[in-house]
């Protein structure tokens, strides 16, 4: 019997569950903790619309205030699952496992996590992946692979059809001695893609992932790329994001056609004691049937949205409010990582 090869499906094929970890006092989120629950809340409130959620909690004592607070806001319970793990704060996309899938089987690609290059202690988050399987978690046909390379899920994105994109700042901070041939070379292999593909423009004031692609730009269904825009030319923003665009104007398909492009809007600066927040419209979530998009409070949400619903037709709009999130530099998507269909056991 022929082996199924494995590939990378993209965010858009169909999924599992979402999985997400609990905030609590002893992660990043302690200062602000009420307003952050009432994000995640909302948050699982969405996804338990369309599918299953897996929360990550640390004890007991927190997976039962959790319940009680999704219980009383009346989400469905039925769509959610806890389950018990260390970790040292709840970015998720960059500590949880990135799948592979082949017929039945799924790899959990376990890099190292590293705490986006050592500017915070991620010694617990680099052995989730590890305990989520030790607990019987994933599907028997799921194999966990241990990689020692420092790669973080928000610094791919892949469509799918055997195309990875990616950043070369990102990159290469993490992995300053190695060339750029290499790097794709071992990214194809690792994560079963055919070509790699490179921006060497893009960042956002307040990013301290060294530009994720996942903030940035979006692979979409039918050959687009969805991504941040900057219209405002006094912004600080404007030419490196102008700059961007470009180089993802010039990006062609495996077949050498453009890509369709949908660019997004532009927020006003959102600032906290002085600090300019990232705040990505580009950081949203797939999910079964609909896509969940960081909402800031701002007037460029509903173009967002509208925007959204052009490169992904057929499914819903959603709005999350984020703007507690983008305090600690992250948004919707970092807090979460999809669970292909399948991968997960029972």
């Amino acid at each position: 019997m022929t082996k199924t090869a494995m590939r990378f499906p993209a965010e858009w094929e169909p999924q599992s569950a979402i999985l997400i970890a609990w905030p609590t006092e002893d992660t990043d989120w302690a200062e602000r903790l009420g307003e952050v629950e009432d994000t995640y809340i909302a948050l699982v409130a969405a996804i338990t619309r369309f599918q299953p959620v897996l929360i990550c909690v640390p004890d007991e004592d927190v997976q039962s205030y959790a319940y009680v607070r999704l219980a009383s806001n009346r989400v469905d319970m039925d769509r959610v699952r806890f389950v018990e793990a260390a970790y040292d704060d709840t970015w998720l996309r960059d500590s949880g496992p990135i799948t592979l899938v082949g017929g039945d089987a799924f790899v959990l690609n376990d890099f190292r996590f590293t705490g986006w290059g050592g500017k915070f202690d991620a010694s617990r988050d680099d052995l989730l992946v590890g305990h989520l399987h030790a607990a019987g978690l994933f599907a028997d046909q799921a194999q966990r692979r241990q990689i020692d390379f420092a790669l973080e899920g928000g610094a791919i994105e892949t469509d799918g059809a055997g195309t990875l994109l990616t950043t070369w700042r990102c990159l290469h901070e993490r992995h300053p001695e190695t060339s750029r041939d290499v790097l794709s070379a071992r990214l194809a292999d690792w994560l079963a893609q055919d070509r790699v593909l490179w921006l060497d423009h893009g960042y956002l004031e307040g990013d301290d992932t060294d530009a994720h692609i996942d903030t940035l730009a979006r692979f979409a269904p039918d050959d687009a790329i969805v991504f941040q825009a900057c219209d405002d030319a006094n912004d600080p923003h404007h030419a490196e994001l102008h700059a961007m665009a470009d180089e993802i104007a010039a990006l062609r398909t495996s077949d050498g056609a453009p890509y369709r492009l949908f660019p997004l809007p532009w927020a006003r600066p959102i600032l906290d004691q002085g600090r300019r927040l990232a705040a990505s419209y580009a950081n949203y979530l797939i999910l079964n049937g609909a896509v969940l998009m960081p909402a800031y409070g701002d007037p460029a949400d509903a173009a967002a949205a509208a925007v959204l619903a052009q490169a992904y037709p057929g499914r819903e709009i959603v709005q999350v409010p984020c703007r507690p999130l983008i305090w600690q530099n992250g948004s919707l998507h970092c807090i979460t990582m999809q669970l292909p269909q399948g991968a997960l056991a029972g």
